[in-house]
């Protein structure tokens, strides 16, 4: 267990325990009711500080979750769309009444430029300029690596391989030197328009960022909804904010695959249960380490060969909670449009959060 946490609360049961003892020596009759004050109390303060140990998964059950999670065959043999099948028609009329004020933010990060840890940067070259002789007009390059902890990106549902199938069954071999000729992110070419939820964590626990390797466990979704009154409904994109980009700003960067918060894998059943359509961050989703031994992301691996979802990683979600902070919201109609490119594993993308 985290030597914070125990100092935390060891500090909290002494506060109990010298409050409990006034109670009795002042209140006589009403011990009763005080005694339920102070426990609450204590309740309340310990929601988001639960002891890592109750969480211990190993590599067997995750697996475990991959079968039982799973949505193959839910939307038929031949299906490529995954849970973006909850998104009907109905979801995104209704997605429509979250605008109010007409208000766009972008969620994608300006692109990197420069190589950061493993992440390739994106490279920008120009091929006409207004100092070349004769020119009429610019041009220019983009090449880009997307996969990694750097470039906003959506990943497509050929992304991740799990015993050799992707979502639904299919063989990894359908993924080639060529391309994915199964689930790439060509079956997103008409975009995804649903309702957006932002779980910001850091406002929750009053702080700018999580601390590298905090993992949001199901209780602290949980104390999110309490606190927010939001439902997470069916054919939602969630997004779990980390404070990422705060916490970059503050202390530079850092070894991001061993020391970054995130969601622990035992939150799977939770948005399992809520039918969530995208799973979307500002960094890659699992905290990493994982905390599961044999398993780098077990996030990654169970939402997008498992559940069929999407996922959009290493988004800037400051503006947006600052935003949707002054107005007391968490929800908003979300739209993104990947690159329609046949036999793609994903997509840079610029998600746009309107409201």
């Amino acid at each position: 267990m985290n030597s914070r946490v125990v100092i935390h609360e060891v500090i909290l049961r002494a506060i109990v325990e010298r409050e409990t003892n006034r109670y009795l020596s002042m209140l006589g009759k009403t011990l009763g009711l005080s005694l339920v004050l102070v426990s609450i109390i204590f309740a309340e303060a310990t929601t988001v500080s639960s002891s890592p140990e109750i969480h211990l998964l190993k590599k067997s059950d995750v697996e475990k979750m991959v079968e039982s999670l799973s949505n193959w065959g839910r939307w038929g043999k031949s299906d490529e769309k995954g849970a973006l099948n909850l998104i009907t028609p109905l979801k995104r009329k209704a997605a429509l009444s979250e605008v109010k004020e007409g208000v766009s933010i972008s969620l994608a990060h300006n692109v990197i430029k420069v190589k950061v840890g493993v992440s390739q940067p994106f490279e920008h070259r120009m091929v006409e300029t207004g100092q070349t002789p004769g020119a009429e007009s610019s041009g220019d390059v983009y090449s880009v690596q997307y996969h990694g902890f750097t470039q906003t990106h959506l990943d497509a549902l050929c992304h991740v391989f799990h015993k050799g199938q992707m979502y639904n069954g299919f063989s990894q071999q359908e993924v080639t030197d060529k391309g994915a000729a199964k689930l790439s992110v060509i079956n997103i070419k008409n975009g995804i328009f649903t309702r957006g939820v932002l779980m910001d964590f850091p406002r929750l626990l009053g702080i700018d960022y999580l601390d590298g390797k905090r993992a949001i466990y199901p209780e602290d979704l949980d104390a999110w909804v309490k606190k927010s009154g939001i439902k997470v409904e069916s054919g939602d994109a969630v997004f779990i904010r980390t404070g990422r980009w705060a916490r970059e700003e503050s202390e530079g960067t850092w070894d991001i695959q061993n020391g970054s918060a995130g969601l622990h894998a035992s939150c799977m059943p939770w948005f399992k249960q809520r039918d969530v359509a995208v799973m979307a961050s500002d960094l890659a989703l699992d905290v990493m380490p994982s905390g599961v031994e044999g398993v780098r992301l077990p996030v990654h691996l169970i939402t997008i060969v498992a559940l069929g979802a999407p996922i959009i990683d290493d988004c800037d979600l400051e503006a947006l909670s600052n935003a949707l902070a002054a107005r007391h919201r968490s929800t908003f109609l979300l739209t993104v449009e990947p690159l329609a490119v046949d036999g793609g594993t994903g997509s840079p993308v610029n998600p746009m959060a309107i409201f």
